[in-house]
């Protein structure tokens, strides 16, 4: 009773820091009823189940601990991308620094705006699959955004977009608090590339939900921003359609606490979804991929790689689960999270899951930590290969499975030079 107690305090003493925003009738009532989720579950507490590995009290606190700015001194990521820019400043939109919000076949609104509309197409789709989300596991977080969120882009693509597009995140202010929400919807047969990039804030709470009808093509490639001090708490929540595709992958530099979920329902026969992430960490630094997976359909390919690099005390999680319903016969799922430790003061904590009630199924998951393979290491060195230079070409190798779920060689590319860029910056 006590612990109960204790929890719905936190979750008061939270909302309460919190101004609901306003709005017409049908965001209205998916705040309230998003607010009502967050109540009845309370905000994560360190005795859950699903937090037992990262410590959730900075991200739910009232106030954003200070998070000092950052400067990279060196160009943003996909800065040579031709793409259309929405860019956030500490959660505010900035309607100077991003392009015109108009392309073919694509159809952009501001969350904000679209919320003084009493009627809008997001009605059906805004909090909808946040909440599907919540089951069998509480994401209180991801309720309290869809309750708050300020701004953040409707997005519905009717054909294949000409270009990304691409949500970009400035920290400007060392005690920002950012609330976002996106939807996606890709109506069938529409494709289109989603590119995320920057800090955003000082803690970000950031909800993306996917709708992929009947062959529609989701591409999203997010590189979270390299401020030392950040903290994030990002949910993605997609459903997919018959003969769709969803692929996301995360690259992930510093951050003092990271937590990226990822929850995936595929109900249409023969759906594809690839979610990947490659982190590296030095340090102060806790990175948390959650994913859940549902297939609830025929024929449908799933697919998890997580690879993680640590180094000096940082600690990587991966929780991930693959839940096959009954009928979902022909299912292909495969999960694999890996953590290579640079040092022994690392830690690498996995909790890889298989739920299956089908009986025509090839599912397979596997968890790995180990330190770099000193064969390799000698053979590379015994060839002229300089120890540093040896050790990096054997972390690009490892981290390889991951970044090659990103299906654009440019962007790719883009995302490899990244990670060289933080090898080569961290000698000795």
């Amino acid at each position: 009773m006590a612990k109960a107690q204790l929890k719905q305090d936190a979750t008061e003493a939270r909302i309460a820091a919190l101004t609901l925003p306003k709005g017409g009738k049908w965001i209205a009532a998916a705040r309230a009823d998003a607010l009502a989720r967050l109540r009845a579950m309370g905000l994560p507490a360190r005795r859950d189940e699903y937090w037992r590995y990262t410590r959730p009290d900075t991200l739910t606190q009232a106030d954003a601990p200070a998070a000092a700015l950052f400067d990279a001194k060196e160009p943003p990521v996909f800065d040579s991308v031709d793409r259309l820019r929405i860019v956030f400043v500490d959660g505010v939109f900035d309607a100077a620094a991003s392009d015109d919000l108009s392309m073919a076949g694509v159809e952009i609104e501001r969350l904000e705006t679209a919320s003084g509309a009493d009627i809008h197409w997001a009605k059906d789709h805004y909090g909808v699959l946040e909440a599907r989300g919540q089951k069998p596991v509480d994401r209180p977080l991801a309720a309290l955004n869809s309750a708050f969120a300020t701004d953040g882009v409707l997005i519905r693509v009717s054909g294949k977009a000409a270009k990304p597009i691409s949500l970009i995140y400035t920290h400007r202010s060392e005690t920002s608090d950012a609330i976002l929400h996106h939807v996606v919807k890709l109506e069938k047969g529409a494709e289109l590339t989603l590119l995320e990039n920057g800090p955003a804030a000082a803690r970000f709470n950031k909800v993306m939900e996917v709708e992929v009808a009947d062959g529609a093509r989701f591409h999203h490639i997010r590189a979270q921003g390299r401020d030392h001090e950040r903290r994030a708490a990002t949910h993605v929540f997609a459903r997919l359609g018959t003969e769709s595709q969803f692929k996301s992958f995360t690259l992930t530099v510093n951050g003092v606490l990271t937590r990226n979920e990822a929850v995936i329902e595929l109900t249409g026969d023969d759906a594809v979804a690839h979610i990947a992430g490659a982190a590296m960490g030095d340090g102060a630094f806790l990175h948390d991929d959650t994913v859940f997976i549902t297939h609830d359909a025929v024929n449908c390919e799933s697919r998890q790689v997580f690879k993680k690099v640590l180094r000096n005390g940082a600690v990587g999680v991966f929780q991930g689960k693959i839940l096959v319903k009954e009928g979902a016969q022909k299912t292909d799922g495969y999960q694999i999270s890996q953590s290579l430790l640079l040092d022994g003061d690392s830690q690498f904590l996995a909790k890889p899951e298989l739920e299956i009630y089908a009986d025509d199924v090839a599912c397979s998951h596997g968890s790995t930590s180990g330190a770099i393979d000193v064969d390799a290491l000698y053979y590379l060195r015994s060839r002229g290969v300089p120890k540093k230079e040896a050790t990096d070409l054997l972390v690009l190798s490892f981290l390889a499975e991951a970044v090659d779920e990103i299906e654009d060689d440019d962007l790719r590319d883009e995302i490899v030079s990244r990670l060289t860029g933080w090898l080569a910056r961290r000698g000795g």
